[in-house]
Parts: C-alpha cells; structure tokens; sequence
C-alpha cells in the first residue's frame, strides 16, 4: 500500500480511482516530485515532504486551472477543509492557499498578500474572503476581497484596504 491508498482508506468518498487520460492507478508527476491518483470526486497528491491529501471540488478545479502541482501553488499541505466561520472551504498549498465559497467561488492568495490576511484572521478579518486571484504585474500586486482589498508593492509591502461601497 502506498500513502496515497492509506488516504484513500480515510477518505472513501472520493469515489473510485477514476480514468481522467492517464489511468486509473497512482503515477509520478511530471516534477519527479511526487505522486498523484485521480478519483471519482477528486485527487489525491503526496510527496515526501507534503504527505499525502486531497482535493476536490471547485478548489480542486480552480488547482488544475493554475497549474496543479506543477503551478506556483505547488502540493497540497492540508486537505480540503471547512473554515472556522462555517461558511467556507481551503486547501493550503506549498506556494498559498484556495478558498471557496458558494458567492465568491474559488479563489488563491499567496506570498505577503496571503500572509497579512492570515495575520489579520483570515477570513474572519473585516475583509472576508477573497473575491479574485491574486492579480497585477510583478510589482503592484492585489487581491480583492468581499469588503476590502490588500495591495502589494515592494517599496510599500501587503497594505489592507476597506472598501468604500458607493450607490
């Protein structure tokens, strides 16, 4: 059994393995990195480092839209999990973290923008959830959220704004 079956055992949910043009069974990932298997109602990763955990649903979507495990968010490092506020749902990510919620869908944030929402509470913070993905040229990045927004410069860092709601 590998780590990604023991998850399985865990997770009987996620369906059967699942053929989605690769196969049914685990395989490498094209990073040499680690491995992956496909189920009815979604994937799970591993990697020594990471461990083994799932993703599904819209986050999992979202995930293979920017890249998988070979995007800038890298492997999962929590499995799809409920937020705090009972609203939501995450996964983390090596390189950030994908929230969802039925209004705002699914959405990332990483670096220092992920970084001072998660100081400042997450999702419980006066700025909700995020309502984009992170965006902007390398030096002048934002994130939108349902009543904010947090830019990021070099020169100035991650910033938190209100939002001024205007009829």
């Amino acid at each position: 059994m590998t780590a990604i079956d023991d998850k399985w055992t865990q997770v009987q949910w996620i369906g059967a393995p699942f053929d989605a043009g690769a196969g049914s069974h685990e395989g490498p990932n094209p990073d040499g990195r680690g491995t992956s298997r496909d189920f009815a109602n979604g994937s799970i990763y591993w990697t020594q480092g990471t461990g083994a955990h799932e993703v599904h649903g819209d986050i999992r979507l979202h995930y293979a839209e920017l890249g998988g495990s070979g995007g800038f968010l890298g492997y999962p490092l929590t499995d799809e999990s409920g937020c705090p506020d009972g609203a939501g749902r995450f996964n983390h990510f090596e390189g950030g973290s994908i929230y969802w919620t039925p209004q705002t869908g699914a959405r990332e944030t990483h670096g220092a923008i992920r970084d001072l929402w998660a100081g400042m509470g997450w999702e419980r913070s006066f700025l909700g959830y995020p309502t984009t993905d992170e965006m902007g040229p390398g030096d002048n990045r934002s994130n939108r959220f349902q009543h904010g927004h947090v830019t990021w410069t070099p020169s100035g860092g991650a910033v938190a704004h209100h939002s001024t709601l205007i009829d």
